[in-house]
């Protein structure tokens, strides 16, 4: 188990896109992991309820996102929380999203 770790957001997308996926996760710890998320705009959010609790940070984009019964329009600098098995997703993705993603406990496949 690793004691610390230092990451830079450029190298972490780099590595997202490289694999070719949305979610790219890059700490897992039994108590959180961590990833980088990214929606092209126009694009379609697809996620469904998580098992485990989530902090969503929008690094940088626009769009709306749904979480339980409340909306908002999201953009950099905005921080999300969605409590376990809460249904939530983003839409109307007017920008380019960039988000880190942390989940507690570790997020389960």
């Amino acid at each position: 188990m690793p004691k610390s770790g230092f990451f830079q957001l450029n190298d972490l997308e780099r590595q997202r896109t490289q694999v070719g996926k949305r979610y790219f996760e890059f700490l897992r710890l039994p108590a959180m992991s961590a990833g980088v998320y990214g929606l092209s705009a126009g694009g379609i959010d697809t996620q469904s309820p998580h098992q485990e609790d989530e902090l969503y940070y929008v690094v940088r984009g626009r769009a709306r996102m749904k979480a339980g019964s409340e909306e908002r329009e999201v953009t950099a600098g905005t921080l999300i929380f969605v409590a376990r098995e809460v249904e939530h997703r983003f839409y109307d993705i007017e920008e380019d999203l960039m988000l880190l993603v942390f989940f507690a406990p570790a997020e389960t496949a």
